[in-house]
């Protein structure tokens, strides 16, 4: 599959753009365990051009996590395109439009999902981003605004007519959020229609190794994002990719392996930015780590664990999770 100039191997599979997610941190581990190519979280356009520190600072990327791409959203077109040049100038492999989000700050705005209620502004603003910049450009969007306005056929090929490299679908509508199933077959009938000659990127529900291989096998795209399976599980990277490579399961990817890794994410963020702010940008991957589920009584644990604001408290309780299920290895049920 190839990209602008990135060629990638057969079946890739991509790390979602997400805020305050995939920050530089947990891209590095994603991209260590097999992510092929990597995302910033998502950036405001306005405030990159309005120079805002902490909008600036997502910019950052490091030359180990390439290909690394940084996604924009906005809903004024010189916004857009000036950010689009202001992201141009740190090197990004890709930069990729925002029109999916479907959080009410930002499609409630009308940016984001939002853009979903008005194609023609959508289309301006990706032609002439595209137009404003020799980086490749791709899109992420969704099925449509609702279920009585799924779009995404025609708008795919309006996309395409764009000159975008790559367009990435999210198999639900705005309106569904993140509620329901994502429906597949809309992302196979883009891929299916003989006038698309963009690679089609899928993004939905997808959890397991086994719904990685089913969405390459049953629907056709030509690579798949995973989102937010990858919460406290950077390691899933490396399960879709041997499992769609036939290989066996990693033996040495037991509860205290996942646990190293889960403490090195917490590292490399206090080391990154300070203790504090680095402890809070791992607490929502330990919340969220399947490696816990199945603990017997394990919420006051949970709790103390979310609440430790020093790294060494933090680290005394997962070294305490860690004696625990090494002294009694059947009390954890959630390894994957």
């Amino acid at each position: 599959m190839i990209i602008g100039n990135l060629s990638f191997p057969s079946r890739p599979v991509f790390l979602a753009p997400m805020e305050d997610v995939t920050d530089i941190g947990f891209r590095l581990l994603c991209k260590r365990f097999g992510a092929s190519m990597v995302y910033t979280e998502f950036v405001s356009a306005e405030a990159l051009v309005r120079s805002v520190n902490s909008t600036v600072a997502k910019l950052a990327i490091l030359d180990e996590e390439r290909p690394v791409g940084i996604q924009i959203y906005g809903r004024d077109v010189d916004a857009m395109v000036e950010a689009a040049r202001i992201v141009e100038q740190v090197n990004p492999d890709v930069i990729d439009l925002n029109f999916g989000c479907p959080v009410k700050k930002v499609a409630g705005k009308g940016a984001g999902a939002g853009m979903l209620r008005n194609v023609p502004l959508m289309l301006d603003i990706t032609r002439q981003v595209v137009d404003a910049v020799k980086v490749p450009v791709t899109v992420k969007t969704r099925l449509g605004w609702d279920k009585e306005n799924i779009i995404i056929s025609d708008l795919a090929e309006q996309l395409q007519d764009c000159g975008i490299s790559a367009l990435t679908i999210h198999g639900r509508t705005r309106s569904q959020m993140y509620t329901g199933s994502a429906d597949w077959s809309k992302i196979a009938e883009v891929k299916a229609n003989p006038r698309i000659k963009i690679p089609i990127i899928g993004n939905g529900d997808i959890t397991s190794p086994e719904e990685a291989k089913r969405a390459f096998d049953d629907y056709g795209v030509d690579a798949i994002m995973v989102g937010r399976a990858t919460f406290g599980r950077p390691w899933i990277f490396r399960e879709i990719r041997r499992f769609l490579d036939g290989e066996e399961p990693d033996p040495q990817m037991d509860f205290s392996w996942k646990l190293d890794v889960l403490e090195e994410q917490l590292r490399i963020n206090i080391q990154r930015i300070d203790e504090y702010r680095g402890i809070l940008h791992t607490r929502r991957h330990l919340a969220a780590s399947p490696i816990f589920k199945g603990i017997p009584n394990f919420r006051s644990t949970r709790i103390a664990m979310l609440r430790a604001e020093k790294y060494d408290d933090l680290k005394a309780i997962l070294d305490d999770v860690r004696q625990k299920f090494t002294t009694n290895p059947d009390s954890a049920d959630g390894l994957s």
